[in-house]
């Protein structure tokens, strides 16, 4: 997020223009609200949150019953299956009590359909358990809607870098001509003996760096529209966007916010996922209490396949209390201790950090301002200073070379100062991203 776009021309090395391109117009506003549904970061944190979302409705079993059904068949000729199978299916007689049979039963089928249903009554650490994965839930929407903001500040970020690699153009094209109008200067007064070869020499070496400047500038744009169009996730092959606006020259002085709000998104969602934790923690704790589930179910047994011909049904309810498990429970209970310490660190570290760089930021925001204010300045007075040159050069009271240098001055003075505003804008809204 602290990174600046460099408007030194030289940084770019391959060419944009040489073959057809859709030039796209875009404002601002219809960019930040379509970055919101289009761009793939975005996505990733939505998914992100569904999924703590439907974790966080797996934890409704701590309410709603268990059901199952299950169709089982088996034959079977071990005597105390057998006994129990007739016994289950309500057919058994007085002659299969006879030892012989009892000891060596015929082959016997049974068919069980069992309907199953577990209620829980009583779990304390499923409870904690609960709340732990519904801070976790609403910490991920928080951090959700922090990415959207952070890729609305990249967004504003592409299109101001977008606004100062055209009016680099701008400045680049209005500066050949000056070259080219000053070399057929020079080319007349070197015809009328008035300069010297290497005069025109030079004169044609300053056009040949504005034009590679030019081209420079050029390909900058495409740069700048392919970062646009990847945060938009479209595809940028020949075409490049053209911002609606202008990059302006002056500056809107505000007053700047000094302290980090407690209720920015993502402190928010450090302060939840320290809940989390802290939720988990009890649970561990509450792990050594006993655990009242209910439990009951229907059976259905029958000599053939899915028959009902027997009925019977059983109902219960079952106190459990795992007294020790080898230290299980007891280690549990110190890594969720730990994590929570952990957690509370993070988050103070997180608050103090943000602070830090909020501090921070005000202090480039008050440099950027004083630089846009020299900056204007130094290209005011680079103007004058070429104005008078050239009238001097064209009386003769000038070198060649002192005109070259002045107009050099001239047009790195003008990008310097569109340099700076660029960074007191971007400067500027960063501040509100770290305060909002």
């Amino acid at each position: 997020m602290k990174n600046r776009f460099p408007i030194s021309i030289g940084i770019l090395s391959f060419s944009l223009f040489g073959y057809s391109q859709d030039t796209i117009t875009v404002a601002k506003k219809d960019l930040l609200e379509k970055v919101t549904a289009a761009n793939l970061q975005i996505q990733l944190a939505q998914k992100t949150y569904q999924a703590t979302k439907a974790e966080y409705r797996q934890s409704n079993a701590l309410f709603l019953p268990n059901i199952t059904a299950s169709h089982t068949g088996i034959s079977t000729t071990n005597p105390l299956m057998a006994f129990g199978s007739k016994l289950n299916q309500e057919i058994l007689t007085a002659s299969d009590f006879n030892p012989e049979l009892l000891n060596n039963p015929t082959k016997t089928q049974n068919f069980a359909t069992v309907i199953s249903i577990q209620q829980p009554l009583l779990n304390a650490d499923g409870l904690y358990e609960r709340k732990a994965a519904y801070a976790k839930m609403q910490a991920y929407q928080l951090q959700t809607e922090r990415t959207i903001e952070y890729l609305q500040l990249e967004v504003s970020k592409a299109y101001m870098q977008l606004q100062i690699a055209y009016k680099a153009v701008t400045v680049l094209t209005k500066a050949r001509a000056t070259a080219e109008a000053n070399g057929k200067l020079i080319d007349n007064y070197f015809k009328q003996g008035l300069v010297q070869k290497t005069d025109v020499l030079n004169v044609q070496i300053r056009v040949n760096e504005v034009s590679n400047q030019l081209q420079y500038a050029k390909s900058n744009i495409q740069n700048a529209s392919d970062y646009l169009g990847f945060l938009l996730n479209e595809d940028t092959k020949n075409k490049i966007y053209k911002p609606s606006e202008e990059l302006e020259s002056t500056i809107s002085v505000s007053e700047a916010t000094t302290e980090v709000p407690e209720n920015r998104k993502d402190i928010q969602a450090m302060v939840l996922s320290t809940s989390a934790y802290q939720k988990m923690y009890l649970s561990s704790k509450m792990n050594f209490l006993p655990r009242l589930n209910a439990f009951g179910s229907y059976e259905l047994y029958d000599q053939t396949l899915f028959g009902t011909k027997a009925k019977g049904y059983v109902i219960g309810a079952q106190l459990s209390w795992t007294v020790f498990d080898g230290y299980k429970s007891i280690g549990k209970m110190a890594k969720a201790k730990a994590d929570f310490q952990k957690a509370t660190i993070e988050t103070a570290q997180y608050k103090k950090q943000s602070q830090l760089e909020v501090n921070k930021t005000n202090r480039q925001l008050m440099d950027s301002e004083n630089k846009v204010k020299l900056s204007q300045l130094a290209f005011e007075q680079s103007q004058e200073a070429y104005r008078i040159r050239q009238n001097r050069f064209a009386q003769g009271l000038e070198k060649t070379t002192d005109l070259l240098q002045s107009e050099t001055q001239t047009i790195q003075k003008e990008l310097e100062h569109l340099q700076a505003v660029f960074e007191y804008n971007f400067t500027k809204e960063y501040l509100q991203f770290l305060t909002n």
